[in-house]
């Protein structure tokens, strides 16, 4: 246990210091081809739901098997063998540094007033349409997806480690990578994917509440309201968003950076029209920054209280 803990905190430092550079190879990226060409095989014919089961245990099983096999065989070898393998499994299956580096990446420009190469980085990080968004449309967007990332890329997946390793955390992230690439409500998906948006919904419920709450308690407030406001004000919007998950995220951040999220967005060409979260401040780019900030501090936060409390079970038991 104690090596586990060790092992999860040097994952937590390489993260954000070094990311994923780009030209190494990376774990999601071996899944996502798997993912595409088991899609080929089954997407077609009748019985789609099952098909989409099958696909959801066979790629989030081999990956959790073999996550299993590598840390047990590099903890056999010797303990520091082991701890430096399951960090760096760790490191790889996080994102402070990367959703940071790409946030950043749209609020220069924007900051600068070059709203078509904001648009344009915008686009490489969101589904939506970026082609007639203003200043304040690329910035909400920029926070949402920072916001909803916090999760899915930082504490969902830390969550999952402290309950189970490398192994947990990769498990989370095949069936995140799942989700992503066929849990969608499109006729070529809706049945086929209808397993794997499930289980990102399931695998995220107590990671993306426990992150929002953390969010409202321990990041700054910029609008400087009450607490209780706020608390009463997150629980409210949450509820309004069309994502079982995602609206704890999203409506935490609206009232800690005191600006409205939510609204209307278009996605190839479709209007989608969502609830509005949090109070009526339009966001800007500056917002973007302050986004990043709340990231790092409940990363760290969500790492500490973890900790705390896997050290204080281990000590008892």
């Amino acid at each position: 246990m104690p090596a586990h803990f060790i092992a999860i905190a040097i994952g937590m430092v390489l993260d954000r210091l070094i990311g994923d550079p780009p030209n190494w190879p990376h774990p999601v990226k071996w899944i996502g081809t798997s993912i595409g060409n088991l899609t080929k095989w089954l997407n077609k014919g009748t019985m789609r739901t099952f098909k989409g089961a099958f696909l959801w245990l066979i790629v989030c099983g081999t990956t959790f098997v073999l996550v299993i096999w590598l840390v047990s065989f590099s903890y056999r070898l010797h303990l520091f063998a082991g701890i430096a393998i399951e960090a760096v499994l760790i490191a790889a299956g996080l994102a402070q540094k990367s959703l940071k580096d790409a946030a950043m990446l749209v609020y220069e420009p924007l900051q600068s007033g070059d709203l078509k190469e904001a648009r344009e980085k915008l686009s490489w990080i969101v589904g939506r349409d970026t082609d007639t968004l203003d200043a304040s449309g690329i910035s909400r967007a920029a926070i949402e997806t920072v916001s909803e990332n916090t999760s899915d890329g930082i504490t969902a997946p830390l969550f999952w480690a402290f309950l189970l390793g490398a192994p947990g955390l990769w498990l989370y992230k095949a069936a995140n990578t799942l989700d992503s690439m066929v849990g969608y409500k499109d006729e070529r998906y809706r049945e086929f994917g209808k397993v794997s948006a499930r289980m990102d919904d399931l695998l995220n419920i107590i990671p993306s509440r426990i992150t929002g709450l953390l969010i409202v308690l321990f990041t700054p407030n910029e609008g400087r309201l009450p607490i209780r406001q706020r608390l009463g004000g997150w629980l409210r919007d949450a509820k309004r968003h069309m994502s079982p998950n995602s609206g704890y995220l999203e409506a935490a951040t609206a009232w800690q950076l005191n600006i409205q999220l939510g609204g209307k967005n278009t996605y190839r060409g479709v209007t989608s029209e969502r609830a509005t979260l949090g109070p009526s401040v339009v966001a800007s780019a500056s917002h973007i920054r302050s986004a990043c900030r709340q990231m790092q501090v409940v990363s760290l936060v969500f790492w500490l209280v973890f900790t705390v409390i896997g050290v204080w079970m281990y000590a008892i038991a």
